[in-house]
């Protein structure tokens, strides 16, 4: 019979790595027909709203890529923008109330 110790790091490094999976089998990409749905329902915002208030922070970016997803139960536009100075930013817009969660350089 074989046994298997792990040590403190071994066991730490698991455990990231299985937290970084479940984070990422966590969210779920909405196609257009569930997010048209949830925007006639009125549980989300109109994305043309929220790509103007994405736009305001970085006059003259130029939008990329707009995705509605589903996050721990929160519904996230999730916008890739290329501001004038040549930086691509992801934006995080919770789209049920507009609060920005995210904005970093990608």
């Amino acid at each position: 019979m074989k046994v298997f110790c792990l040590n403190r790091r071994t066991s730490s490094r698991m455990a990231l790595a299985l937290l970084a999976f479940c984070s990422v089998v966590m969210a779920r990409d909405l196609d257009q027909d569930e997010a048209l749905r949830l925007r006639q329902q009125g549980v989300i915002l109109p994305l043309e709203q929220l790509l103007q208030q994405a736009l305001d922070l970085y006059p003259g970016a130029k939008l990329l890529e707009a995705e509605l997803e589903e996050k721990h139960d929160v519904y996230v536009y999730e916008v890739e923008l290329l501001t004038t100075e040549g930086v691509v930013r992801e934006l995080d817009l919770d789209a049920t109330t507009g609060q920005l969660l995210k904005d970093k350089e990608d």
